[in-house]
């Protein structure tokens, strides 16, 4: 779906269903140098559920018009002004690294209009070494090599979706080489690196959610480590669940972040009592 967002043409996702402002919604943020395809079987599942779905093309990533924006802070408005621009009042936020800042910095900007809050690898503060930055900057497709064996927990992995032709490793990589190249000339893969790195502002914004949190980590993740998010995790008194899997959690281990995320978003039946 196509919307207009500030003056700017923006993109999301909606599940391959057409989009209904009256269901409960749910926004989904993608992380550094991805985009929506990051969720494709959360947002086809919740789509196909009940479920109103934005998955979003950030400023500047894939399907959505630059330029890139230069915050965490200004992205989450970006997210509220996209909400706006569907025609939705309420949402829940789920976002995976990068947008889990996102996502909780929106939460804490509009706290009435997040009726949830579910982050994904997750780490307050969200530092990058150094060394890391510099080869984003001087070498991108070298830190993207780095980066995507530091984010899957094994070297042969089996397929995290069951599908013939599914390689982690290979789609792991490919996919921020695309959002890359589409950048018009912009190295988006050191730009959200920058971001993460400079947002000093998580546990403040924490204080200020009112929704319901979960927190999902891998329980291998070398990129925003398990204990990256204890203390986000407890000024959100969020629920923790952990996944046997890296940073590419999604991918790594989809039905375990799938039962995750239905477990925050979809209320249990209720049981019959003879």
């Amino acid at each position: 779906m196509r919307l207009q967002v500030n003056g700017r043409e923006a993109y999301a996702y909606t599940g391959g269903k057409s989009f209904d402002a009256e269901l409960p919604c749910v926004v989904f943020i993608h992380g550094a140098c991805h985009d929506h395809s990051a969720f494709t079987l959360l947002a086809r599942w919740f789509a196909h559920h009940g479920f109103g779905v934005l998955a979003v093309d950030l400023p500047g990533h894939m399907r959505s018009a630059g330029p890139l924006l230069p915050d965490v802070e200004s992205m989450a408005d970006w997210v509220l002004a996209l909400m706006d621009a569907a025609g939705v009042q309420r949402a829940a936020l789920v976002g995976h690294s990068m947008g889990s800042l996102i996502a909780l910095q929106a939460a804490a900007r509009a706290p009435e209009r997040a009726t949830a809050l579910v982050l994904l690898g997750p780490a307050v503060p969200m530092t990058v070494s150094d060394a890391l930055l510099a080869t984003a900057r001087d070498d991108p497709l070298k830190a993207m090599r780095m980066v995507n064996v530091w984010s899957i927990s094994t070297t042969a992995s089996k397929p995290g979706f069951p599908s013939p032709g599914n390689w982690l490793h290979g789609g792991g990589l490919a996919l921020p080489r695309r959002v890359q190249a589409a950048g018009g000339g912009a190295n988006v893969f050191l730009h959200g690196f920058e971001v993460c790195h400079r947002y000093r502002g998580g546990l403040e914004a924490a204080a200020r959610v009112r929704c319901p949190a979960t927190v999902v980590i891998g329980q291998f993740d070398q990129m925003t480590t398990p204990k990256a998010a204890r203390d986000v995790a407890a000024a959100l008194k969020a629920r923790v669940v952990t996944v046997a899997s890296g940073h590419h959690l999604m991918a790594e281990q989809p039905d375990a972040v799938l039962q995750a995320v239905r477990d925050a978003l979809v209320a249990p039946e209720p049981r019959v009592v003879v």
